[in-house]
């Protein structure tokens, strides 16, 4: 027996399917020309949100679409836009929201380790030792020690930080991030290589290279010409 097409006559399903195709058309059609394409012309919406949408993908772990280059986090437990990688010492990831705060913190750190650093060196060559009174203070007893622990540690956290931040630099330069080098999924035949400057402007959000070491502000993201843009 073959398939017969039958039609209902019901007000009641004749209401839902008017309704979802009204909401379709309003979204579809509607919404994109008043809100979205003005708003677009005037450089309020990034051209990747609409014209490179179809470059999105399917997170096999959470089932959510997500823009190229993205990554699903499992500590986390969600996807991150451009992720390098996942700090335990900020507990948490560094993608394209918070990169360039990451490398504010390094930046800032290595300054500040350098600093603690010259300040142990110059006790061994230009300070005298606490000897003449206090001599039953743990600290005055255990000068040079305690010393000898900061210079140690300020190295240990030196070596550690600038390998960190020499990765970075060297990422964003190659335009890729830690994941991608693990992976070998960076796709540099099909990606344009992109100077430096600009690939430092997309992490921070600005041309103005002052802005670059100023962490008080808010960022924005950059609007890039149309052949750099191939991935969101």
């Amino acid at each position: 027996m073959g398939l017969r097409i039958h039609f209902v006559v019901d007000p009641h399903g004749w209401c839902c399917m008017g309704l979802i195709v009204f909401v379709w058309l309003y979204n579809i059609v509607l919404i994109p020309k008043i809100v979205l394409f003005p708003h677009y012309e005037e450089g309020h919406i990034p051209g990747i949100l609409i014209i490179k949408r179809e470059l999105w993908e399917l997170c096999n772990k959470c089932n959510l679409m997500r823009p190229k280059r993205s990554h699903h986090c499992s500590r986390c437990g969600h996807c991150v836009r451009r992720m390098d990688h996942h700090c335990p010492w900020i507990n948490n990831c560094v993608g394209e929201d918070n990169h360039w705060l990451f490398l504010q913190l390094c930046f800032y750190t290595e300054l500040l380790t350098c600093y603690a650093l010259m300040f142990s060196f110059c006790h061994y060559y230009y300070f005298l030792p606490l000897k003449k009174r206090n001599l039953d203070l743990f600290v005055v007893r255990h000068e040079l020690a305690i010393m000898r622990l900061a210079a140690f540690m300020g190295i240990t956290m030196l070596v550690g930080i600038t390998g960190l931040f020499y990765t970075q630099l060297i990422g964003i330069i190659t335009d890729t991030t830690s994941i991608e080098k693990m992976s070998n999924c960076c796709e540099e035949i099909s990606r344009p290589r992109k100077p430096w400057q600009q690939t430092f402007s997309e992490v921070f959000g600005t041309r103005w290279k002052i802005l670059w070491f100023i962490p008080f502000r808010q960022r924005q993201p950059l609007r890039v010409p149309y052949h750099f843009a191939n991935h969101v």
